[in-house]
This record gives C-alpha cells, structure tokens and sequence, in this order.
C-alpha cells in the first residue's frame, strides 16, 4: 500500500509526460528541435496572451495536444487512489499503531557507506501523506476545469504529478540522501511549474528566482548533511539520532571558528528549511511564484514546497531538542517572518499575492512552534493550514476566472451575488484562517500562541508578542480582501456583467475544501496539542511534554488574546471598507512613506538587487568581455589562431594551378640557388 501511495504519482507523471510529447510529435511532425522550440513558443504565445489561464474571449487558436483528456483523468485517478490510501494508513498508524520501515532496494553502496531507499512509515509520514494527497487529488481535479482552454494540459498534469512524487518521496524518506533527493525535487518540480507559461518574462524571471533562491538555502542544508556524516559517520535517520546525544559538547572547525557541533548542524539545517518554507530573508521568491498557473500556487504554498521545511525540522527534532541556541534562532526567525509578511499583506492588491503573504506568515507560525519544543502543534497548524490556504488559492482563482483574468482587488466589488459559491467558500476559508472560533484555525492557530507564551527559550515572549501582533493584521488583510472583492459596487462593470460561477469540476474542490476548512481541527484536537499527543505521535517526533502541558495552564486572558485581536482587525477592516473606505485611502496618502515602505515588501527586492544582483551581473560582464572576450578570445581564437590563418591563407594563394606560375617561381629559385654557390663557394667572387 505505501509503495503505491509514493510511485503512483510518478507513474501518472510519466504516462502524462509520454502524452505530452506524443502530442507534440503529431502536432509538429518532422520538425527539427530548434524549429519545434520557436513553434511551441509561438503557438503558446497565442495560447497564454492572457496573463491567467481562463482566456475568455482570447482562447487558445490551436487544438488540445491528442490525449489531454487521457493525460488528466490518469493523473487525477491515480491521485484520488492515492489520497484515499493515505486516509487508511493516517487511521492505521496513528490509531493502530503500526509503525514500518520498508527497504525497496540498496540506493548506493561504496565501500562502508550503505543507503537503502526505505520508506519510512510513522505518524509524522501519515499526517504529510494527508495532507500531500488530498490537496493534490483536489488540485488535479481543480485544473481539469481551471485549464480547460491550454493547449498543453498534458505536460500541465504531469508536473503535478511529478511535484507530488517528489514530495512524497521526501516525506517518506528514512535517510538525509533520501530526504535531499524529495528536497530538490520539489525545487525542480517548482521551478517547471512556477515558468509553465515560459513565454511570459514575468514567469521566467519568477521561476528562475525560485530556484537560485532556494540554492542558498539548500547549500547549508547540504552543508549541514556533511557535516551529519562527519559527526555521526552515518545519514540513517534512526542511527543519527541514537549518536546526537554523544555530540553534546563536541566542536566542529568552521573556518576557524569551534562552533559547538549540535548548534551549527542545526543552523545549516535550518537554513534549507528558510529557502523552502520562504522565512525572512530567504522569503523573496514565494510572493513572485504566482506568475505560474493558480493550481500550482494552491499546491505550492498549502501542501508541498513550502511545508517540506517544517517537515524536516519536525522530523530532525531528536537534533534540534539538543541545541537550545538553534531553537531560539528558529523562533526568532519564524516570529519575525510571520510579523513581517502580516505588514506586507496590509496593502497588497493583487489577489493571490495576499494570499501568498497569508501564507509566508502561517508558515512563520509553525516554526515558531518548532522553535519552543511544540513540535506537534506546529504539524497541527500545517494540517489545518493545508486545507484553509488550499482553499483560498483555488477559490482566487474561480474569482480570477469570472473576472477574466483580473487580478487586482481594486477592479472588482460586489462578486458575491455573481459568484455566490466561489464567496461563501471563501468567507469559511478567511474565517479559518483568521482563527474564528470553532474553525480549524482556531485550533491550531491559538495553540501556537499559547505554546509562545508558555515556551521557555530566550526568544519565546518575543514571539508571543509578535504573533499577536499578526493574528489581528492578517484578520485585517484577510477581510479587506473579501470586502474588495465581494462586497460594495463593482469597479469593472464591463467585466462584472460577464462574470459568471465557476463550473462543477472546480466547485467541488472548494467544497471539500470548506469541510476541511471547518472539521479538519477539533476532532484532532486532543492528538495534536492535547492529552493523547505522546501516544498518537509516539517516537516519531522528539515529544516536549512540559510545552504541551503548559498551554492548557495559561491564563485566561492569553487564551482570549488570539480570538480578541482577531475580532478587532475584521472591526477595522468592515469601518474601513464597508462603512469608510475614504480613510484607508487618506491614510495611505498622509503616510505616504510607510506605506511605499510596505507596497514595496520592506525593499528587499531592491537592497538584493543592490548587494548581490549587480555586483554578480558586473562581474559576470567583466569576465566575459575582459576575460573571455579580451583574453582567452584574443589569444586565442583570435589571436594566435588568427594569425596562423593568415598565413596560411597567403601561402594558400602561391598555389594558384597555372603553369607559368610554377616555371617562374622554379627559374627563381635556381637563380637564388645558383647565386648562393657562386657567393658561398671558397673560390666564389672575393
């Protein structure tokens, strides 16, 4: 069964691959590689002259590759199994106790260095198998109607397919080498996904920001791999963590530097999961990645890429337990991501930008949960999360269908009585994520925060204060985008007038989404941040025992805080956008500042583009024109190479076939010969 959970998804990403380019190979026949490169690009030019995928008016002028119905109903049905095995072995796992390790095959063998691919079976695969499957199955489905119009929904499919292979393969991972493997595989995964329309500059741009942005995360992550093997002399999850005590105290020499050995892995570590999870710092590329198709951005940033760093630091918590120093970092880091992201969604404008942001900021809620020992509550949020942000994602992009590609919240109003489904899945999204009470949300969400104020790490008030803070700016931002969107008069009447629900096939998704939305927290309440916590997640993850405790001891008024300052920013974003929507635009222009200062994400963007673009671009400029142009160019091919050319190229002109030509330079030479004898000879002319 796990074995079909993880490959089905590959199988379903090769059969839809070989669709694709058997449909290509029809629709271009005989045509060289270059040639059929410059005809896909034109032909899905024409296909994507919008910026989203619903065209309306401006459909694609070219038929559907041959088998994209094939293509989608494969990939979405092995998904559907896929899911549904996952819920068994969820209920059989987490309830019945049937951890397992399954050895497929010996992955790599030199000499004694050994490493299997296993799968690795524990309620904290389970809860990621979840969570991985259902959202996908609900994306496949989800874009069959989504993408109905491209023409290249084969190749569409199976980058789905194969992003959620990828991810399955690093959830279920038993050693680091396994584990890399998922890791970049979902980057790869990512990077096809977020540049699927490659004909748009955005998309490129967005795509290959993507993957150099996670390379540096995942440099110190392969850093912190090494630096594992060298410490333990083992990558084996189970073998690692038995050796991690013994580390205690030890040193590693980091460029002169003893860094004792637990905290510096940790921090490389730590670092892959900033790149993936988009945490300060590391966070630019994840608002850019909504240049690909809406159902990437749903996969992306409720269920794969984005989650994988929590994962991983939930699965390595036997490390991170060790070094408290590591901790505080990844909740200082975690706290300060879901503060500064909150800011930034305050006056985005573009629909599934804010959602994005959304997400970067619950993204630093889990780790602040990590960071304090609360590993399970920080897996709790991730669940509930998935099916929220999910949610919100795919219902943007039923509002970006009506609108006909409109993505800016200033150009729309008064949607809910066109799309009344499309809005009222999107009110439970909003309310779950904003931590109405009784959601999924709630749940988690306000557990977070209690674990903060319980949590005994230097940097735990810190973050208690600033995820407050937060909890009441994304109730703002969150309803400020269903109050633009939905309520009030339309702004784009032309577009208004031709808006219509979306169909069944994308409806549904948001339906099972909602459920989720609202069911997927109490019930699973006691096993993630209540009594049953130990015996449900057993060894899977380092338990802390004394957090969980904790936050059913908090007073009172930290309880209520969460749920306070969430009534408190949708109170102020009704007035603002309901009752008063003059103030929000006064107010942007008295702090005019402050408020180019958020538009423009804290200008990170440009400070990057200042320390590290340019100086790169310059020097790449100065290597190619000095260096190789100037240098090996002018040394070489042209200049040594050159100049024998010449002269060959001369001596090739004595060859010219006449015959008088040859006479005449023979008679020379005999005269020269026979002139050198007469002066050389001892009886020569004196």
């Amino acid at each position: 069964m796990y074995q079909a959970i993880v490959l089905l998804p590959l199988l379903g990403a090769i059969l839809a691959g070989a669709i694709a380019i058997y449909g290509a190979r029809k629709r271009f026949p005989g045509a060289e590689p270059s040639d059929d490169h410059h005809a896909h690009a034109d032909h899905a030019h024409a296909a994507h002259a919008t910026h989203d995928a619903h065209h309306g008016d401006h459909g694609p002028t070219e038929p559907a590759a041959e088998g994209s119905r094939a293509a989608e109903v494969i990939t979405t049905a092995f998904l559907m199994v896929t899911a549904v095995l996952s819920w068994i072995a969820f209920v059989r796992i987490g309830y019945g106790h049937h951890d397992e390790r399954i050895t497929l095959f010996t992955w790599m063998l030199s000499s004694d260095f050994k490493v299997d691919w296993a799968l690795r079976i524990d309620t904290l695969t389970a809860v990621m198998l979840v969570v991985v499957t259902t959202v996908s199955s609900l994306v496949h489905l989800y874009s069959i109607g989504y993408m109905a119009e491209d023409p290249y929904r084969p190749r569409f499919m199976a980058y789905l397919s194969l992003f959620t292979f990828a991810m399955l393969a690093l959830v279920t991972s038993d050693n680091l080498a396994q584990l890399f493997f998922g890791w970049e595989g979902v980057g790869l995964a990512s990077y096809l996904l977020i540049g699927f329309w490659y004909h748009k500059p955005e998309a490129n741009a967005a795509a290959i920001k993507a993957f150099v942005v996670n390379r540096v995360g995942d440099f110190g992550f392969a850093l912190g791999i090494f630096a594992v093997f060298m410490m333990t002399g083992s990558i084996d999850l189970d073998t690692v963590f038995a050796q991690a005590p013994a580390l205690t105290g030890k040193t590693i020499n980091f460029f002169g530097w003893h860094a004792d050995a637990l905290t510096l892995i940790c921090l490389l570590l730590f670092m892959g999961a900033m790149g993936k999870s988009a945490q300060f710092l590391l966070h630019t590329w994840l608002p850019d990645a909504m240049e690909g198709p809406t159902p990437v951005s749903a996969l992306i940033h409720a269920a794969t890429m984005v989650t994988a760093g929590v994962f991983m630091v939930a699965r390595l918590s036997p490390l991170f337990e060790l070094s408290p120093t590591a901790l505080t970092v990844v909740t200082i880091v975690g706290a300060t991501t879901a503060f500064f992201a909150a800011t930034v969604g305050l006056v985005q404008n573009d629909i599934k930008r804010i959602v994005a942001y959304s997400t970067c900021s619950q993204l630093g809620y889990m780790f602040v949960a990590m960071g304090v020992g609360a590993y399970s509550v920080g897996m709790y949020h991730l669940f509930t999360h998935a099916f929220f942000k999910a949610l919100l994602f795919l219902g943007s992009g039923s509002v970006i269908m009506a609108m006909h590609h409109e993505q800016d919240i200033r150009n729309m109003g008064g949607l809910r009585k066109k799309i009344p489904v499309t809005y009222w899945t999107m009110v439970i999204g909003t309310l779950a994520l904003t931590g109405f009470p009784f959601t999924a949300g709630y749940f988690s969400k306000d557990a977070i925060i209690e674990a903060a104020f319980a949590g005994k790490n230097p940097a735990a008030a810190y973050a208690f204060v600033l995820t407050v803070i937060a909890a009441g700016l994304t109730a703002f931002y969150s309803w400020r985008l269903i109050f633009k969107t939905f309520h009030g008069e339309p702004h784009d009447r032309h577009h208004y007038d031709e808006a219509k629900e979306s169909p069944l096939v994308i409806l549904i998704p948001l339906g099972v989404l909602a459920l989720g939305s609202i069911a997927a927290g109490f019930p699973l309440k006691e096993y993630f941040a209540g009594h049953h916590v130990e015996h449900f997640f057993r060894q899977s993850l380092k338990q802390s025992a004394a957090v969980i405790d904790a936050i059913h001891h908090v007073p009172l008024w930290v309880a209520l805080t969460p749920t306070a300052m969430m009534f408190l920013g949708w109170g102020i974003s009704a007035y603002f956008y309901l009752l008063r929507p003059d103030i929000p635009v006064e107010m942007a222009r008295q702090q005019d500042m402050l408020y180019r200062f958020l538009l423009n994400k804290w200008y990170f963007d440009e400070i990057y583009d200042f320390i590290f673009v340019r100086p790169v671009l310059w020097l790449g400029r100065v290597l190619w024109k000095g260096g190789d142009g100037y240098v090996i160019d002018g040394f070489g091919p042209d200049g040594v190479s050159a100049r024998v050319l010449d002269v060959t190229r001369n001596v090739v002109r004595l060859q010219s076939g006449y015959l008088y030509h040859y006479a005449f330079a023979m008679l020379v030479g005999a005269a020269a010969l026979v002139t050198w004898f007469m002066f050389a000879s001892p009886g020569g002319a004196h």
